[in-house]
């Protein structure tokens, strides 16, 4: 790939991550609890998403500021005391309609891009 083609490629990625970036982080609240930390990790070992703690912090606290989650400082016995997000009700019922937007909208994606799909697979290079 040529240097302008990375950048170009590079660029829509990141577009895209960050397009979707607020529902992953919901998301890695469903189950439980999480510190920022733990939720950059879940995020880069779930889905490949990397981010910094300068991009997860304003978002965090921006989507505490929409009532969508809460935080809450613990005591840690290593220390120093961690914030804590969890979802709130109001997050619940956000991250579910964000999720099944998600879906439809993915699933147009894979309808529109099944064509592609089957040429790769055929060895057809463009």
């Amino acid at each position: 790939m040529k240097p302008i083609d990375r950048e170009l490629q590079d660029k829509w990625e990141a577009q895209l991550r960050k397009g979707c970036l607020e529902l992953a982080i919901l998301a890695t609240l469903w189950k439980e609890r999480r510190y920022g930390l733990e939720i950059l990790r879940q995020l880069e070992s779930d889905s490949d998403l990397v981010i910094t703690e300068g991009t997860i912090y304003p978002l965090l606290s921006r989507l505490k500021s929409l009532g969508l989650m809460n935080s809450e400082w613990v005591e840690s016995e290593g220390g120093h005391p961690r914030k804590y997000y969890s979802l709130t009700t109001e997050g619940r019922k956000r991250t579910r309609e964000m999720a099944e937007s998600w879906s439809r909208f993915s699933t147009g994606m894979d309808r529109l891009l099944t064509p592609l799909k089957q040429r790769s697979a055929k060895g057809d290079n463009l």
